[in-house]
């Protein structure tokens, strides 16, 4: 659907690539090499994150808080349950109201619209309780210090945070023949944990090569049998040789012995490097690169974007191995990414923080921003399901949700 407007290409820097326009800032004299400049401007903790947590520091303040229920009182230890549970969505409603000033005030709009679009891609849903508390930090710790590297290191940043291996119940995966797995079977066979090859699934469907791409359901499990033994620490406080709660750990006596083939290659590694070679192949995979490169183009130009562009974005990231600011100057500089013709919608997020910025705001002060986004019909980290928010105008372009802006 096209949506034909006279813009200027300072308009499209604004617009298409960043946040919106302010009225107390000029318009870019030279668009194209105003982005790039972004680069060295953008903050990986600006003033506006600066008072939120990492996963580690919540997840120990909830571990301090389970290890003093001491009562025997079962209302008692409902009621501390209750309160941790009520800690975790003000962390929730905390970082929210972070993200949108970040978003108000970024010196670098367009390096943050990447970081709002890295945090859809690799999605994570509060709609999943345990998820909530580390929504926001999993964005703080894992995306927003990564969105100017390598793909390689976000992806390994993302996979190894809390936020992603209890959404997808990764540390909940055992390998059916690892020690401890046998310990079970001894035990009682009736009561073990099996293999969860909801985090294999994703990396390599959604995060990494993209659907069709030639990976089998095999290839799918013997990736779950080398991610057994990622896991993040407990929740019983800080335990003795174990890393801080939250803290990403391999746990040996989970992992799954054994060499493992996917895709018709073998990884003989011992323990965690087994899954992080994998990873590091899936990371530097051409199909991976060709998905990554459609999302983008689809993001900033079109819904349907010209396949030029795409084999352009490709050919940055693969000769680049990965290297995101190389892809996102590819991007900068395609024709395709600077026609007049606007070919997008913008989501509920987006026509709210570029409203906000047209207004003029800077700080959202009291609004309560997470249940205003929620009104809007796209509340932030909850998409409900591993594949995020559609990206797509069909999704958000009908009148009910043109009414609720």
């Amino acid at each position: 659907m096209d949506h034909p407007n006279d813009i200027t290409p300072a308009a499209i820097a604004l617009n298409r690539f960043g946040l919106g326009a302010r009225a107390d800032e000029a318009p870019p004299g030279d668009p194209k090499a105003a982005l790039v400049a972004q680069f060295d401007r953008y903050d990986p903790r600006p003033a506006a994150w600066a008072g939120e947590p990492d996963a580690v520091t919540l997840a120990t303040r909830f571990a301090t808080a389970r290890n003093a229920m001491t009562s025997d009182d079962a209302q008692a230890r409902r009621a501390t349950a209750q309160s941790i549970r009520r800690d975790g969505y003000d962390a929730y409603r905390s970082a929210v109201a972070a993200r949108l000033n970040s978003a108000l005030t970024t010196p670098a709009p367009f390096v943050e619209r990447l970081v709002h679009f890295w945090a859809n891609h690799f999605a994570v849903s509060v709609d999943k309780g345990q998820v909530a508390a580390y929504a926001g930090a999993f964005e703080r710790d894992a995306i927003r210090p990564h969105v100017l590297g390598r793909f390689e290191d976000m992806l390994v940043a993302v996979e190894q945070h809390p936020a992603m291996q209890l959404f997808l119940d990764q540390a909940r995966s055992v390998g059916p023949d690892s020690p401890a797995a046998l310990r079970a079977d001894a035990r009682n066979p009736a009561a073990r944990r099996g293999l969860n090859e909801n985090l294999a699934r994703e990396i390599m469907e959604l995060h990494t090569l993209g659907v069709r791409t030639g990976y089998t359901q095999a290839d799918v499990t013997e990736f779950a049998r080398a991610l057994t033994g990622w896991s993040i620490a407990g929740g019983r406080g800080p335990q003795p040789g174990d890393a801080a709660p939250g803290a990403f750990v391999f746990r040996p006596n989970l992992h799954e012995p054994g060499a493992r083939t996917v895709m018709g290659r073998t990884y003989d590694q011992p323990g965690e490097a087994q899954a992080r070679a994998i990873l590091h192949d899936l990371a530097r995979s051409p199909a991976t690169g060709r998905h990554i490169a459609f999302q983008l183009a689809r993001h900033f130009v079109a819904d349907n974007p010209p396949p030029a562009l795409t084999d352009r974005l490709a050919r940055a990231f693969e000769t680049s191995g990965g290297d995101l600011p190389t892809v996102y100057r590819a991007l900068v500089d395609a024709p395709d990414a600077w026609s007049p013709v606007n070919r997008k919608f913008k989501t509920p997020w987006e026509w709210a923080v570029s409203s906000m910025r047209g207004l003029g705001w800077r700080d959202v002060g009291d609004l309560k921003a997470a249940p205003l986004l929620a009104q809007l019909g796209q509340p932030v980290w909850r998409p409900g399901s591993p594949a995020g928010y559609d990206d797509v105008a069909a999704s958000w372009a009908a009148p009910d949700a043109l009414v609720r802006r």
